[in-house]
């Protein structure tokens, strides 16, 4: 129809009742689609449906994963401290001086206990990297801390090989993430006490976080306070509730 042909009176009506019943369907087609995900068995807190679309993103990620593969750095000069987004498990602030890092092995015996000097004791690295929340936003930030890894090998002697997973808690066990083992060993996943050059704050996750551009941030725990090497998947808190356990970028 020529774009200054006017519509008849008939033409508008049927018109708006074609718009209508197809919108009527593709509405009712939704809520039915809804209805059957809703009546799923369920697993994790999640239908199973969707369980299943989590495992299926995981197995195609980590079998892409890439150990020498690096996420993209940005110059220190286009960062910003990172905001504060879920206090989950650091809701009060702790003495400072008073915090230790404990430390198990995966049949739950103690394999020591870490102090902040420990952990800076480590070859110190600095990475400026986007972190990106599972919300949809995403921000340029600075890092400095330990590599994982350099942390890691201080117990090698005393773990198996069959590591798979790593099991991290605040002190007061009220947010609590496990994250794959070669995640954990890569390159850019840190054991982070700095943000911007500076000691990180109780709000960012003081004296120790994770922090690391391969995972959302909903893998970068805040303020350590338990560290478990596991031989199989440990619990985490978003993927309890329904989100993606691998959660990777």
């Amino acid at each position: 129809m020529a774009e200054d042909e006017e519509l008849s009176e008939d033409d508008y009506r049927r018109r708006s009742r074609r718009s209508l019943l197809v919108g009527g369907l593709a509405s009712f087609a939704g809520y039915r689609g809804w209805r059957w995900i809703q009546d799923q068995p369920a697993d994790g807190n999640i239908p199973q449906v969707l369980r299943d679309g989590h495992e299926l993103n995981e197995a195609i990620w980590s079998a892409l994963f890439d150990e020498d593969r690096q996420a993209r750095t940005f110059s220190r000069e286009s960062a910003s401290i990172l905001r504060v987004n879920g206090r989950h498990g650091i809701r009060e602030e702790i003495d400072l001086d008073a915090w230790q890092l404990e430390v198990y092995g995966p049949t739950g015996e103690r394999l020591g206990t870490d102090r902040l000097d420990d952990i800076a004791a480590l070859p110190r690295h600095e990475m400026t990297i986007e972190h990106k929340c599972i919300e949809g936003w995403a921000q340029i930030t600075n890092w400095g801390g330990a590599r994982f890894r350099d942390f890691m090998a201080r117990y090698a002697d005393r773990l198996p090989d069959d590591i798979s997973d790593v099991y991290l808690e605040t002190p007061d066990g009220q947010y609590f993430v496990s994250v794959d083992i070669e995640t954990m060993r890569h390159d850019q996943t840190l054991l982070a006490y700095e943000n911007l050059g500076e000691p990180i704050d109780q709000l960012h996750g003081a004296p120790l976080r994770l922090a690391t551009p391969l995972k959302y941030g909903i893998k970068q725990i805040k303020r350590i306070g338990r560290i478990h090497f596991l031989t199989e998947k440990g619990g985490d808190y978003w993927g309890q509730r329904g989100y993606d356990w691998y959660a990777g970028l």
